[in-house]
């Protein structure tokens, strides 16, 4: 038999065209083009497999069940019955670990302590010592590691949503800001910077300055450019009724924050807790300082911190102890003091962004008719300028609003103003 010439040879990626001889030969056959052929045959085979899934009784379903004419509720019924409820224990000491006939001591509290062996759906890699874990009832053998117990007073403290604040929104504080970001930001960005000149990068931040300067909002536009873990505690909610309660919650916070992979802890009016310590004769203030020792020892104990800022504020520094305030503790002291003449003028006009304002309104006027003034009271000078707009039943502001503000709020409210407290004790 004669090999076939090349050009007849089927090239399985480029096959060769079919000429009208070729079609009408497949069409004497039956056979249309190969297309034609086989889109056939898998519409049949779709009508096939309809037809049995009909019969069966089965439908396609996204949930990924069976039909309900396979379902058996009472035999899953009695499966969940006789499913045990797990005891919660403690896993004290592990007996030759790393090895076949590895036993585990645990504790079960109010019942007793046992010695005993692993499920058969956990790894002995997956139980330490120390560890919460679920036991059975009857051979009280370890069947689920737990997560360590964390009061849930102290979860609710993380920050989920983050702030709508950013740098942009805090005026007159460029230093400040700098300051910040060199010891929050520059760590978590760049830590080979500081690996490579063999330094650690500073810890703790220390806000103060008077009420309304922006110690707050700097800390929120901090918590909104980081992705790392923002927990927030106000110094108050650590004062607690029974003796170690407050301790408690600050040991559970800082082994919440090490279980995360970054992240910073902002303590907010901390002269609540943070005061120096001092003997009243009658004990009353005795918790409070158990509650600020346990502070002290967190932040640099025997236990290293791990990656963990720690941020506080406090418009009363002259009242916290010296030991929570020494370098290692609290690296950084930022002081936020009363913006200048160009920093006021920065703050009227972040705060007018939004606002419908007349044309060349003399904000540097505005600035200078409020001298001694916080960022906080300059934004009542814009809110009370609004004020006057509305009760006048305008649509936009004038500068003549802006004076009749800075007289109200500026001059008439002056006898309310905690700057000149502030400036005594400082």
């Amino acid at each position: 038999m004669a090999p076939e010439p090349e050009d007849d040879i089927k090239d399985e990626k480029n096959p060769r065209p079919l000429d009208e001889d070729d079609i009408a030969l497949l069409k004497t056959y039956g056979l249309g083009p190969y297309s034609t052929s086989i889109k056939k045959v898998e519409k049949e085979i779709k009508e096939m497999a309809k037809k049995v899934n009909d019969l069966c009784g089965i439908k396609e379903s996204d949930t990924g069940l069976a039909a309900p004419s396979q379902w058996d509720l009472v035999s899953d019924k009695q499966m969940m019955q006789e499913e045990q409820p797990l005891q919660v224990a403690r896993c004290t000491k592990i007996i030759n670990p790393n090895t076949e006939d590895a036993k585990y001591i645990i504790n079960v509290k109010q019942i007793a302590k046992f010695v005993v062996g692993l499920g058969d759906k956990v790894s002995p890699t997956d139980i330490e010592e120390g560890m919460r874990v679920g036991v059975d009832r009857n051979k009280y053998q370890i069947q689920i590691p737990l997560p360590p117990k964390i009061d849930p007073s102290v979860t609710m403290m993380t920050v989920e949503e983050k702030p709508d604040v950013t740098y942009n929104d805090v005026g007159g504080c460029k230093e400040q800001i700098e300051k910040m970001r060199e010891v929050v930001e520059l760590p978590m960005l760049h830590p080979e910077k500081f690996v490579k000149l063999g330094i650690d990068p500073p810890k703790g931040v220390l806000c103060y300055g008077p009420p309304g300067t922006g110690k707050t909002l700097l800390a929120r536009a901090v918590a909104n450019r980081t992705d790392a873990c923002f927990i927030r505690v106000i110094g108050s909610e650590l004062v607690q009724k029974y003796v170690g309660e407050g301790a408690r919650m600050v040991r559970e916070l800082f082994q919440m924050a090490r279980s995360k992979k970054a992240c910073i802890v902002f303590f907010d009016e901390v002269d609540a807790i943070g005061g120096a310590r001092f003997d009243d004769g009658v004990g009353g203030d005795n918790e409070v300082q158990r509650t600020m020792l346990e502070i002290v020892n967190q932040l640099d104990g025997f236990d290293a911190r791990g990656n963990i800022k720690v941020l506080m504020a406090t418009n009363r520094p002259d009242t916290l102890d010296p030991a929570l305030l020494r370098p290692g503790r609290l690296d950084r002291k930022v002081e936020f003091g009363l913006p200048d003449l160009e920093s006021r003028t920065q703050i009227f006009k972040i705060h007018t962004r939004t606002m419908n304002c007349e044309r060349d309104i003399r904000f540097e006027l505005l600035a200078r008719l409020c001298p001694n003034s916080t960022g906080a009271d300059i934004r009542s000078v814009c809110t009370e300028a609004g004020m006057y707009a509305i009760r006048a039943r305008r649509k936009t502001v004038t500068e003549k609003d802006f004076l009749d503000a800075v007289n109200k709020v500026i001059k008439g409210y002056q006898k309310f103003s905690a700057t000149p407290k502030y400036m005594v004790y400082n």
